[in-house]
């Protein structure tokens, strides 16, 4: 449990460190879409090596494809009340990033929980995926909030509290895993595996070629590789 709680902390913390980052300073759109291309690679490489592979491993094609299911659906959803709430003006600037943080990290940091309790130790492969995409969302946020009006105090205890519940999923996973069979592990790691993807395809593939242009592909690409060697060494 220890190990669950210290790994969810360590993953959940680069979203405080984009919110510093977004507050400390403007930075430039294409670096921040160079960052999410790398993290966007980083999470498809983590999708499919870690989440959708494990999730056939333990629980077979049944309970993965179901979970998948139910994951995209569940990240559809959610998201479109996340882009109604922002064009509806109800929160301030940069919220609906920061509920979208929250919606994708649950799942993701979940998955950390769930491979520690199998014994499997933590994933480098998706710890680094989830570190590295966190950052953009916290920085762009941030930012937004920032020039809305926001104090960087307010900023950075809505960033704590977002970072605070994510870490808690690792553990909650850490919990379900003990709980609940193979089949149930394996259908929660679709789960991720399907609100991962539909985020991907969504929202952080299109921004990052919107930010970073025609670099985007090759950044994606080397987030890609880099995942899966370290996948393949952990």
């Amino acid at each position: 449990m220890l190990a669950a709680i210290v790994w969810g902390a360590v993953a959940a913390s680069s979203l405080v460190i984009g919110a510093i980052l977004g507050v400390a300073r403007t930075w430039p759109t294409r670096l921040i879409g160079a960052v999410l291309a790398f993290g966007a690679g980083a999470l498809v490489s983590s999708v499919s090596f870690e989440l959708a592979a494990e999730g056939f491993q333990v629980g077979g094609p049944l309970p993965l494809a179901i979970g998948i299911g139910a994951g995209a659906g569940a990240f559809f959803l959610a998201n479109r009340g996340v882009q109604r709430l922002g064009s509806r003006g109800r929160g301030s600037a940069g919220l609906p990033l920061a509920l979208g943080a929250f919606l994708d990290g649950i799942p993701e940091q979940a998955v950390l929980g769930i491979g520690l309790a199998a014994g499997d130790g933590v994933s480098v492969a998706l710890l680094v995926a989830i570190f590295v995409s966190n950052l953009p969302e916290g920085i762009g946020s941030a930012s937004e909030m920032h020039l809305g009006g926001r104090s960087s105090p307010a900023v950075l205890k809505l960033w704590l509290v977002v970072a605070a519940l994510c870490a808690l999923a690792t553990v909650a996973g850490y919990g379900l895993a003990d709980l609940l069979g193979p089949r149930w592990q394996g259908a929660i790691d679709g789960f991720a595996a399907g609100a991962l993807l539909v985020m991907l395809v969504d929202e952080m593939i299109p921004e990052a070629y919107d930010k970073a242009k025609d670099p985007a592909g090759l950044l994606t690409v080397l987030g890609f590789a880099v995942a899966a060697g370290l996948s393949a060494s952990s």
